[in-house]
């Protein structure tokens, strides 16, 4: 039987460059000072983020955090699962569902449920399809712009910051 080529780990800082060299070559937007963030959240006991390695390489992160920091979830005791992604020339591995299992491991040990916040442009179509296969529902909130619910009838942007709120129930 071979070994896999997939190893998770905490994330370290050696990761960041490689990980934004990796995003900015695929047109993503890459943000150092994002990861050292993350870096610095862990560091600090607010979250944990993990590192996908494919044969020794970075190939894809999650970062979970013991306490929402924006949405409709903000002062609940669960987790909320920030920053996900799977660099392209690594996915349908396996790799996004090996990190989704990781970070519900984890957040099992805090909560019985666990939430996150997606996107609505088709950039996160496969994160979309991916959080309903695995059971996460919207939460009902309606659509939030920024740090926001996004008022009904009213004009807004389809970029980064429109997500709409999804959980879990784990267990």
């Amino acid at each position: 039987m071979m070994d896999s080529p997939l190893v998770l780990r905490r994330m370290e800082p050696g990761d960041v460059e490689p990980i934004c060299r990796a995003e900015a070559a695929q047109g993503w937007h890459a943000a150092p000072d994002k990861y050292f963030t993350r870096l610095r959240h862990q560091q600090a006991g607010l979250c944990v983020s993990l590192t996908a390695l494919w044969d020794g390489c970075p190939a894809g992160y999650i970062n979970l955090y013991f306490s929402p920091q924006d949405g409709p979830f903000v002062g609940q005791s669960l987790c909320e699962i920030v920053d996900f992604g799977v660099l392209e020339k690594y996915q349908r591995r396996g790799i996004g569902s090996a990190l989704m299992d990781a970070a519900e491991r984890i957040a099992a040990q805090r909560s019985d449920r666990v939430c996150l916040g997606v996107g609505l442009h088709s950039g996160y179509g496969c994160a979309q399809r991916m959080y309903a296969k695995r059971g996460y529902v919207p939460d009902g909130s309606g659509v939030w712009y920024g740090d926001a619910p996004c008022p009904p009838y009213t004009a807004c942007q389809n970029d980064d910051d429109l997500v709409l709120y999804w959980s879990k129930h784990l267990g």
